[in-house]
Parts: structure tokens; C-alpha cells; sequence
């Protein structure tokens, strides 16, 4: 297997659950040696999350493949100690616990960056490592909420719901691999030092909410709730089919929007001057979706999406697990793979994301065991057998 862009890279991840260990399975997935520390007896909790086969949960299996795992306690002095000698040796160290809970260990980032000063350290909390809510707890379905999001999702005049997925967290662990990038990008080339990257939930969230504040601050519009549709933009929604299937369909464009429409047999909208422009059709977007549902519903899923192809509208239909896991596409762009587990059974899991022509992310290993990688980590930093069993003897490791 040739060697991956990040080649070389040593990560510590002390973080648990999504947005910390998203973070370090990203750098995994292109050559980074991502060490695991996890508490002994239990490890992190997402390996008991969500549907669980032969013991482990199978989120666990993509969230922790590359990685190599270490079980320490960090409570004890000893086990405080030893993540010191390992944080010493590496380039990077993810943690997303509660502000203040690694200087209460001895590990914030000036103790540490006297060990290394070269080390990148991201940090990912709630409402981050300043600022009045600073040591609060916060997770992903708040950060969701306080970053703006959650009030946009679902229907006018009902309680917001949830997006399907934490998207706060992984926002956050994607924000963070920018951050850990750029640091070491400024430490290779322009000969700078090791530095924090202090990643919040709710912000990571709310840079990715377009226009909402400039459109507050400039019409004092609050952006609300609008089910399927896209406000603003026209026509852009979910329009019904014959089958009781629904089809997305974004004729936003100005010449998408022509096509749309004489696909649909509407050409007399098709050539309204007062459609020609996004601004006209929003004035009457009602009109026009029911126009396009009308057409729709007179037909199945499969006719609709034949005939938006034909005339290059863009158009699909909402995927569930069973349609990715069968679809030609993404299996020949590899985004459904097999993954044998440490527990002996196959898995198809998501492929790899971005796509690097010459330095392609790889699934080098499958997602580790409890401790499987202790006695190994530990003879890296110099502790000998003798050492290694007097300390799980203490229950310092296991």
C-alpha cells in the first residue's frame, strides 16, 4: 500500500464520542498514525452506541478504523505521565473535553507546549475555550440550536427537528482538520510553532448558515422555517409523485429554469419575461410549484427523474441506507466498501472523502479492540515488558 499524504503524522486523540475522534479518523483515513487513548474497562462510548454486533457497535468500525488503541487512565498520575511521553513525541493531539479538564491534569497547552513546542493541539468544546459560556456543557444538538440551524429545520409553525444526524459535531471535526492543516502548514513552511486551534460547536455550525446574519443586519429579517423549499431561490423543492414517491428538483437557474419548464409542457411560464429572473420567480413561487407538482404527480418517480435527466434539470430522489448501498454509482467511485472487522465479520462501510489522485486515503486498519495496541505504544515510548505489566497490575493501563 503506498504511503498516504500524511505519512509520518503522529496524533494523539484523547477526545470521545463524534467531533474530536472524527477529527483524528480523518487525518487516519490519509497516513496519519492516530493513537487512541481510551479509559480502561470501558474505552469511549461510542463503542456501545447506536446497533451493536458481536459486542461493538458498528458506527465504532468507521469511526476508529486507522486507529491504534491505548487504554489509559488518565485520572491517575501515572497514566498522566505516560500521555505526557506520548504527547511529547507526537505532531498533533485532539481532545474535545470540557474546558479546563486538561489543565486539570497537568496537560493544558502551555505545560505542554514546553514538552514540544512544535505540537498542534485542537480543541473542540460546546462554546470553545473562551467567552462567558465557556464551561458549560455543550453538545452537537445544542451547538445546532445556538449556531442557528435548528431554527430552519422542518415546517413553518412547528418545533424545529433534528437534521437526522449530528451534523454539529462532524461541522466541528471537519472546522478542526482545516485548522490542524493550516497549523501544520505554518510550522513546515514558514517556520512557525506548534499552537492551539480552538474549535466551538455552535460556531462551526454558524459558519455554514450563508446569509442569515447579513441578512438580518442589513433588512432585519429573520430567516424562518420553510419545510422543503429553498427561500429565495425558485424554483427549488420536493415535489410528489404518482408512486408516493418524492422528487428534488432545482430549476433555480435561469436556463435550467426554461428547461424545467418545457420538459413539463409549460412553456408558456418557460417564456413569461417576468420569470426570466430568480427575483420574478420568487414572487411567484407558489404558482410555479404547484405547476411542477401538478406534472409530477401525474407520473412515477422513475418517469420524472427519466425525463428531468433527459432535459438536464438537476433532479434526484431523497437516498435511504438500502438505495446507497445498491447504487452503481457509488460503488464505482468506491464510497461503499468492504471492511473486514476485528471481530471476523464483513462490513460494507462509507468510502473516503476527498477523493486525492496521487496520495488517495485507505482504510489501513480496521477498527481496534480495547487496549489492543498497549503494550505496543507503550515499547515505543521506552517502557519495557517489566514496566508495562507492573502498570497494569496498578490498573494504570490495560
Amino acid at each position: 500500500m503506498q504511503p498516504g499524504a500524511l505519512d509520518g503524522l503522529k496524533v494523539v486523540e484523547m477526545g470521545q464520542l463524534i467531533a474530536g475522534p472524527f477529527a483524528g479518523k480523518t487525518l487516519g483515513e490519509f497516513g496519519a498514525d492516530v493513537i487512541k487513548i481510551e479509559a480502561p474497562g470501558v474505552g469511549d462510548p461510542l463503542r456501545n452506541w447506536r446497533l451493536i454486533k458481536d459486542g461493538t457497535s458498528v458506527w465504532w468500525q468507521v469511526q476508529s478504523r486507522n486507529k491504534r488503541s491505548i487504554a489509559l487512565d488518565l485520572r491517575a498520575k501515572e497514566g498522566q505521565d505516560i500521555a505526557k511521553k506520548l504527547i511529547a513525541q507526537a505532531d498533533v493531539l485532539i481532545e474535545n473535553f470540557r474546558p479546563g479538564t486538561m489543565e486539570g491534569w497537568g496537560m493544558g497547552y502551555g505545560d505542554l507546549s514546553l514538552l514540544n513546542p512544535g505540537l498542534v493541539m485542537l480543541r473542540i468544546s460546546g462554546y470553545g475555550q473562551t467567552g462567558p459560556y465557556r464551561d458549560l456543557p455543550g453538545f452537537g444538538m445544542i451547538g445546532e440550536a445556538m449556531g442557528g440551524l435548528r431554527h430552519l429545520t422542518g415546517e413553518p409553525g412547528r418545533v424545529p427537528v433534528r437534521c437526522g444526524i449530528s451534523i454539529g459535531d462532524t461541522l466541528s471535526a471537519l472546522h478542526g482538520t482545516i485548522g490542524v492543516l493550516t497549523a501544520l502548514y505554518h510550522r513546515k513552511v514558514n517556520g512557525g510553532k506548534g499552537q492551539v486551534i480552538d474549535v466551538a460547536l455552535h460556531e462551526a455550525v454558524f459558519n455554514v448558515m450563508e446569509s442569515l446574519l447579513p441578512e438580518y443586519s442589513a433588512f432585519g429579517v429573520v430567516r424562518e422555517p420553510a419545510g422543503s423549499a429553498l427561500p429565495g431561490i425558485a424554483p427549488s423543492n420536493a415535489y410528489r409523485c404518482s408512486d408516493g414517491g418524492v422528487v428534488l428538483i432545482a430549476g433555480n437557474g435561469d436556463s435550467i429554469y426554461k428547461r424545467l419548464m418545457t420538459a413539463i409542457g409549460r412553456d408558456d411560464l418557460g417564456n413569461d419575461p417576468q420569470l426570466a429572473d430568480n427575483a420574478g420567480r420568487v414572487k411567484r413561487v407558489d404558482a410555479l410549484d404547484a405547476a411542477i407538482e401538478s406534472w409530477t404527480l401525474q407520473r412515477t418517480t422513475a418517469d420524472v427523474l427519466a425525463v428531468l435527466g433527459e432535459a438536464k434539470v438537476p433532479a434526484g430522489r431523497a437516498y435511504t441506507a438500502q438505495d446507497i448501498a445498491e447504487d452503481p454509482h457509488y460503488r464505482a467511485r468506491g464510497m461503499v466498501l468492504k471492511q473486514t472487522t476485528r471481530e471476523g465479520y464483513e462490513l460494507d462501510v462509507p468510502g473516503i472523502v476527498p477523493k486525492l489522485m496521487g496520495t488517495p486515503g485507505s482504510i489501513r486498519s480496521s477498527a481496534p479492540r480495547l487496549g489492543d495496541d498497549t503494550d505496543a505504544v507503550l515499547g515505543e515510548i521506552g517502557l519495557s515488558v517489566t514496566d508495562i505489566a507492573a502498570l497494569r497490575d496498578r490498573k494504570v493501563v490495560a
